[in-house]
């Protein structure tokens, strides 16, 4: 069995798929193991390192994927990618497929088995591998860090003999993995913490970091939630209460961190160019959900867009930005689920494919799209 482990091609991904620890776990697997050069540089792990845990060091993205039966990416494999790879090997990573149909047909046409890692289930076996999480996590974490170094002012209440410095006061909006990290991280910081979340079992979450929930707490409230733990979409009348809440809470804000996303549709609008516009001179707002169509009216992907004197910080790839932090995260996700793959006993590839981790995360199999949310429909 070869495992390749690419560097990846797209501009600013900084991550890499596999560290020395889990490339020690693939050899132990059985597998031939090799990493291309570099491929881990942006992430400080060094080829000495990857080597010495086993994996042999390629010279190009050609050499590393020649003949591989297993290939692990952070990102989509690229037109140019797809044609390294060998028909029939399983490649792992984070596929992004929605509004990218054109790229999930082209790795079935491709012939090779795709996983998307970000549709793992959310259930107490794959929590180990959920990519989510733990980028969310780090995400989170890294969008106050953000909101801390554009903010001018300290994070805590500090009592000097020369005056008191006031707290920060930072409202996070959206109390899933990302908001609750940064709710904690904040807190942490010092600051005077409140968070608002449209399912109802965020309240006692947010409550236990010691930040305030606001919200609009009424019926439709009460049933936000979908089975799966993720938010719905509310109905046009909740919004207008509850932008009505936000926007007066806002205009007393510091910073303003967004994390709602809804999966596989556009990011939900929660601030308006009014509400930017109401807040202090010197305000931070951080749009984690900037790369699907922002929360934030006036955030550029990429870019710190200024509106009047607030900041609105509209990083991409933010868990990429402590890339070293989440390769760490992120290989390990991606080692548990492949050892679910391999039997241990005869040391080679043995695919489960009623196995519900696999039946939720292929996209695509013997040179057709599999997965129900992108196959074409059948008469």
């Amino acid at each position: 069995m070869k495992l390749a482990v690419p560097r990846e091609s797209e501009a600013g991904e900084s991550r890499v798929a596999a560290t020395p620890d889990t490339v020690k776990k693939f050899v132990a697997l059985g597998f031939d193991v090799a990493v291309e050069k570099g491929a881990g540089q942006l992430s400080r792990l060094l080829d000495a390192d990857y080597e010495a845990a086993g994996a042999t060091i390629a010279a190009d993205a050609k050499t590393a994927m020649a003949d591989a039966d297993v290939v692990l990416k952070v990102r989509r494999p690229n037109d140019d990618e797809l044609k390294l790879i060998k028909k029939g090997a399983l490649v792992i990573g984070s596929m992004d497929p929605y509004g990218h149909e054109d790229a999930v047909k082209a790795m079935g046409a491709a012939g090779i088995s795709a996983f998307a890692m970000e549709f793992m289930p959310r259930i107490t076996r794959a929590q180990v591998m959920d990519v989510l999480s733990s980028q969310a996590n780090l995400a989170g974490y890294q969008a106050v860090i953000d909101a801390a170094g554009e903010y001018d002012r300290a994070m805590p209440m500090m009592m000097t003999a020369a005056g008191t410095v006031p707290a920060a006061r930072v409202f996070v909006m959206g109390a899933g993995v990302a908001g609750l990290q940064a709710i904690a991280t904040a807190r942490r910081l010092g600051a005077v913490v409140t968070a608002t979340d449209v399912r109802p079992a965020a309240k006692e979450q947010v409550e236990s970091l010691g930040a305030k929930f606001i919200a609009v707490e009424d019926e439709e409230f009460k049933q936000a939630e979908t089975a799966g733990g993720y938010a719905k979409e509310m109905s046009d009348e909740y919004k207008k209460k509850q932008a009505e809440l936000v926007a007066s809470h806002i205009a007393k804000q510091d910073i303003v961190i967004t994390t709602a996303l809804i999966p596989g549709r556009p990011a939900p609008r929660l601030i308006n160019k009014d509400m930017v516009a109401s807040m202090k001179p010197g305000s931070v707002i951080v749009d984690l959900a900037v790369e699907r169509g922002g929360n934030v009216e006036g955030a550029k992907p990429g870019k710190i867009a200024k509106a009047g004197e607030v900041k609105i910080i509209g990083h991409l790839n933010v868990s990429g930005r402590i890339a070293a932090s989440a390769s760490l995260l992120y290989a390990k996700n991606l080692a548990a689920f492949l050892e679910t793959m391999v039997d241990k006993e005869a040391k080679a590839l043995k695919v489960n494919w009623d196995d519900e981790l696999v039946k939720a995360t292929v996209l695509t199999r013997d040179g057709q799209v599999v997965h129900p949310a992108f196959a074409p429909e059948t008469e």
